[in-house]
């Protein structure tokens, strides 16, 4: 296997400082807007990155579950090893990989947890068997076999048998409010249309092109 002969040449779009919106949210809802429509493979699914207390970063996907000029929102285990780094650090970072478009949109930011009304309001939209799945699972914790998880699942589902599950208090949602953004085009060449928009003041962002 010769991974050094792959390549493809970026050729599909171009952007310019003329086709960015002002505002980093509206460019990024256009963007969102056109992967959904492409149909691409689950187009909210975004890399998460976050540091321990030694600074070793960690980076897994999730789903991006609602986004406005407020920043972009995720649910997770409050217990979860991302929980526990962000409580250290809240400083995190976001990829939204759109291969499909070639495209790339990366965000910096803070992430804070959302109110418990917040929280609860989505995980009561969730299918009944991902609400219990919530309980099932102590995400991050070791276990030997994935027997163990099924039980507890099987234990969850019969304990919430009847009326409404609950909202876990270990359980909820983070919201990113972003300092920095960028937006990738893929172009001929790897030369690559790049631009930033980094926050000088509330609601006015600075747009710069970059070097690909």
């Amino acid at each position: 296997m010769n991974l050094s002969d792959m390549r493809r040449n970026y050729a599909e779009q171009t952007l310019d400082l003329g086709d960015l919106n002002p505002s980093p949210f509206a460019q990024f809802d256009q963007w969102m807007r056109a992967a959904i429509d492409s149909q691409l493979i689950e187009p909210n699914a975004m890399a998460l990155a976050t540091a321990d207390r030694t600074g070793q970063p960690t980076l897994r996907t999730v789903l991006l579950k609602g986004f406005d000029e407020r920043g972009f929102v995720f649910y997770t285990n409050y217990e979860s090893a991302k929980a526990r780094q962000i409580a250290h650090n809240p400083q995190v970072a976001l990829l939204f990989q759109w291969l499909g478009l070639e495209r790339q949109v990366t965000v910096t930011g803070r992430a804070e947890k959302l109110s418990a009304a917040e929280s609860l309001g989505y995980f009561l939209s969730r299918p009944r068997e991902s609400q219990i799945g919530a309980w099932a699972s102590r995400q991050s914790a070791v276990i030997t076999t994935r027997s163990v998880l099924e039980a507890k699942f099987a234990e969850m589902k019969a304990k919430f048998a009847h009326g409404q599950v609950p909202l876990p208090g270990f359980w909820g949602g983070y919201r990113i409010t972003p300092l920095t953004f960028e937006f990738w085009q893929g172009r001929p060449n790897r030369l690559h249309d790049r631009f930033s928009y980094i926050q000088k003041s509330e609601g006015v962002w600075e747009i710069n092109r970059l070097m690909p």
